[in-house]
């Protein structure tokens, strides 16, 4: 069961016009589950994304960017197709063949050029993609074609997730309604640049080329790039913002208010979509934010925090509700910060003030700090003392059930 995040109710996502969902199940792993996902965009939509720094990045990755990076105004992005089960990554050249043949199939079925889809997936690594699986379950997909399917859009991508994640809001900006929704997926092999993560987000408003990709960038430096489960950055993660250009609302340039608006409206949606990933990590019992204040600057601010985030000592004490802040303090003191004066540093667990001036605070009380490390939810806070910069970033506990869930992952 995820932590403190109920399982979003179908009809609370809200549909976005321009884009449709349809969903099938394949077979591509195991049989009678939802694994197969195509989203249909409008012609008017212009489509980014982040993806993964991992040097094995998936085929379906090295497709994506390619076609996004090879646009042409005539020939926008018409469709996404997504796969669970099988990651397509590791998979040489025969990989690339594969998910090529994916969007082939898929193209013919719309009537689109293959360069005009951007193919995903998501699952083991290292296995050839059952292409032929795939291709046999598009016409499934593409007959539950429908705005209103973000729900099982959300089952459709989700691997070792134990419940959809998804998100929808509404906000008005310049007195023009704009509706968003969107999807994730991931439970481990989560950390920065970016997670074993698939993120899909939509809105109605019509934005340039040019100034998506700076809002897709900014929105996952500020939400998928600030989560980390164990450590590990997987070969698949992607995180696609489509603006679909069918709203009433369109926006030109990156300077206006308008702009502005909408990209706190997009962050903080992508940020509730990151949360639910870690609220559902692989065993995890306990969502910890972890914010460093008064740094330099924000690199050196999240540097401290992914130190502790990563930790597996930090996190396996947080698992069992011990308050063992010495490995909280050393994770900050090897974080790689040179000249960092711990002396002047303090450290609170929620409201409590354990560390004053780079040692134990004199009024603080085992019993205060066991009492924070009990609850579902937690805040680690650090002041520097070196600026005023600040960072957070969001992890979990590492359990005996995150052992068990990737020493068993395959069967």
């Amino acid at each position: 069961m995820a932590v403190n995040s109920p399982i979003p109710v179908s009809s609370d996502l809200k549909a976005v016009a321009g884009i449709e969902l349809g969903h099938a199940e394949a077979g591509v792993r195991k049989a009678n589950r939802k694994d197969l996902l195509v989203l249909k965009l409008a012609p008017s939509a212009t489509v980014a994304g982040v993806f993964t720094k991992n040097r094995f990045c998936a085929a379906p990755v090295q497709i994506c960017k390619a076609n996004l990076e090879a646009l042409v105004a005539d020939k926008p992005i018409r469709a996404l197709v997504i796969n669970t089960g099988n990651a397509n990554a590791g998979t040489g050249e025969e990989g690339l063949k594969r998910a090529n043949a994916t969007c082939d199939a898929l193209a013919q079925l719309l009537g689109c050029d293959a360069k005009q889809i951007l193919p995903f997936s998501t699952g083991v690594i290292l296995e050839p993609l059952p292409v032929d699986r795939i291709i046999a379950g598009l016409p499934q997909a593409i007959g539950n074609l429908k705005a209103d399917n973000w729900f099982n859009a959300a089952e459709s991508i989700m691997t070792t997730d134990t419940q959809p994640k998804a998100a929808s809001r509404t906000v008005t900006i310049a007195g023009k309604q704009v509706v968003m929704t969107g999807i994730s997926k991931g439970a481990g092999m989560i950390k920065p640049n970016m997670a074993t993560m698939l993120g899909f987000l939509a809105f109605d408003a019509k934005l340039p080329q040019a100034l998506l990709n700076q809002l897709v960038k900014d929105a996952a430096d500020h939400s998928f790039n600030c989560i980390t489960i164990d450590g590990d950055t997987s070969t698949n993660d992607s995180f696609m913002l489509i603006a679909t250009g069918a709203g009433e609302l369109e926006i030109t340039s990156a300077d206006s208010a308008e702009y502005k608006e909408l990209a706190a409206a997009v962050t903080a949606l992508s940020q509730n979509l990151a949360h639910q990933i870690i609220r559902d990590g692989e065993g995890a019992t306990k969502f910890i934010e972890v914010a460093v204040e008064d740094g330099k600057n924000i690199e050196e601010c999240r540097q401290i925090a992914y130190s502790i985030a990563h930790s597996p000592l930090v996190k396996t004490a947080f698992f069992a509700s011990d308050p063992n802040l010495g490995r909280i303090l050393a994770a900050i003191g090897y974080a790689g910060v040179d000249d960092l004066d711990v002396s002047k540093l303090n450290m609170w667990l929620d409201d409590v003030w354990v560390a004053k001036d780079g040692g134990r605070n004199p009024d603080y009380r085992e019993e205060d700090g066991q009492r924070v490390m009990k609850q579902a939810e937690i805040v680690v806070r650090v002041k520097l003392a070196r600026g005023a910069a600040k960072a957070s970033v969001w992890t979990c506990d590492l359990s005996h059930d995150y052992v068990s869930i990737n020493a068993d992952y395959r069967s």
